[in-house]
């Protein structure tokens, strides 16, 4: 895996963080139309990154690979993770996924809660999250994946991947 640092998304990432959702999107194959659809929920928003609520991942200058946080009481929910299609696979979610439960436990979360998409579920279930049902997405009738992971336990904790920044 390429050695990344893990930093606070600045209001100018804003753009290049959509680039890599929308690419990762798209790499599952989805029809243009359901991009197109999705194209405000792929947005990065310049304030979400000034707020401190976004982070991304770099090699070197150059982000690779994103998360967001909302928090609601006891409960943060992952509103993005996504990771470059020509970095996917080599270690870098693992990363970004630690980070973001650091993260979720230093605002006081209890349960970390992700709607999935199906293509990232697996990655989810093995980072210690559990499946808690599902949710309606778009178009009508589909459902994702709604996970959650047990802040409170520290037992995943260990064996998450340690991370820079």
């Amino acid at each position: 895996m390429a050695r990344v640092v893990v930093r606070a998304a600045r209001p100018e990432d804003a753009a290049p963080l959509t680039r890599i959702a929308h690419a990762a999107k798209r790499h599952w194959g989805y029809p243009e139309a359901w991009i197109a659809a999705w194209r405000e929920d792929l947005t990065v928003d310049e304030a979400a990154c000034a707020a401190g609520r976004v982070f991304c991942a770099c090699d070197g200058d150059e982000p690779c690979a994103f998360y967001a946080l909302e928090r609601d009481g006891d409960r943060v929910s992952l509103e993005h993770m996504w990771v470059e299609p020509a970095r996917m696979g080599a270690g870098i979610g693992a990363v970004l996924f630690a980070h973001a439960v650091e993260t979720a436990r230093r605002l006081g979360g209890r349960t970390l809660e992700v709607a999935s998409d199906p293509h990232a579920e697996g990655f989810y279930l093995r980072m210690g999250a559990r499946r808690r049902g599902d949710v309606p997405s778009f178009p009508p009738g589909r459902r994702l994946p709604l996970l959650e992971l047990d802040l409170a336990s520290g037992a995943r904790q260990a064996q998450l991947p340690q991370f820079e920044g």
